[in-house]
């Protein structure tokens, strides 16, 4: 089954509109569901033309069970993966490196791990503040030139960096949270002109607010206990009656459609330039459906405008991450 393209960097490969954050078909966001269900999750997302799947070494499991996957559907050659490197787990604490020797050495786990010769998509996760920039990018080169990686990515950086980046090797995409709960990316940032500028994709994770745009989350008290939403500031109880007053009105827009906040979410991300391509996280195919038909939704000038108003409107404080985490 086909689904809507777009297009990776100025000149790179077509992959689904809308990707598939496979973050939490592991044990990040608490306990990972049995294997045997999540191939089958697997199969429906290539069943239905999801086939551009993004995870991380960071992911606790996740890239172990997409070599699983691999390894049984032998589609290996069907999907493009993009994974990332930087964060280390450090004695019960998360440390961030960037260097050439763990770039390196990340990329050949990375690699057995999804039992593949080649990463469609390596990004750098996170910079550690003390490698220059340069220096992780010609280590990314040299990857590319042995035939390790396809196409080099960054992920939560500065405008500057993008640039200090791209000067040394063409960056192809640049991930970072991105929806109507998340537009540092705007304005004052110059992240989203530096990379339109730069004909660099913009891959949007947790693009419906990692679940809090579904409507389906009312309080903190919702989350288990070991999830990682209550660690972030955003998320705190304060923030929830804005948080809900702007799901309210996503959910206004959307019975105009007969869609979802979440489809609303989606499409008036995907509205604000061919070069957005959102990858929404999950682990059901329902939700996994749902997030595809908000490729296909189409939202009036007026309903773009109306729900940027709101967004300001319902403005929700506090940092996307805590301090530690932020780079």
């Amino acid at each position: 089954m086909s689904a809507p393209q777009r297009t990776i960097g100025r000149d790179g490969p077509k992959v689904s509109a809308m990707g598939l954050g496979l973050m939490s078909i592991g044990s990040a966001y608490g306990q990972a569901g049995p294997l045997e269900e999540t191939v089958a999750f697997l199969d429906h997302a290539h069943a239905t033309g999801q086939r551009f799947w993004d995870t991380a070494d960071a992911y606790q499991d996740s890239e172990d069970i997409i070599g699983e996957w691999f390894k049984r559907s032998g589609k290996r050659d069907d999907i493009f993966i993009a994974t990332k490197f930087g964060f280390v787990p450090d004695e019960g604490k998360i440390t961030v490196r960037s260097d050439p020797e763990h770039a390196r050495a990340a990329c050949d786990t990375s690699l057995k791990r999804l039992g593949i010769d080649t990463i469609d998509l390596y990004y750098c996760h996170r910079l550690d503040g003390i490698t220059p920039i340069e220096k992780t990018i010609e280590a990314l080169v040299d990857l590319k030139n042995q035939g390790k990686i396809r196409y080099i990515g960054l992920s939560e950086c500065s405008a500057s960096t993008i640039r200090r980046a791209h000067a040394i090797h063409p960056i192809s995409a640049f991930q970072i949270e991105y929806s109507p709960f998340a537009l540092d990316i705007e304005g004052e940032s110059e992240i989203l002109s530096t990379c339109r500028e730069l004909g660099i994709s913009v891959i949007a994770y947790s693009p419906i607010g990692r679940g809090i745009l579904s409507g389906q989350i009312k309080s903190v008290d919702d989350l288990p206990e070991n999830d990682f939403r209550r660690m972030l500031p955003k998320y705190s109880q304060e923030n929830f009656p804005k948080i809900l007053e702007l799901v309210k009105g996503l959910q206004d827009i959307a019975k105009a459609h007969d869609a979802t906040s979440a489809q609303v979410s989606l499409a008036w991300l995907q509205a604000q330039g061919p070069d957005i391509i959102p990858i929404p996280g999950t682990k059901s195919t329902s939700r996994m459906d749902e997030n595809a038909g908000g490729a296909l939704l189409q939202l009036t000038e007026k309903e773009v405008k109306d729900i940027r108003e709101l967004i300001k409107r319902t403005e929700v404080s506090g940092a996307r991450y805590p301090d530690a985490l932020c780079r």
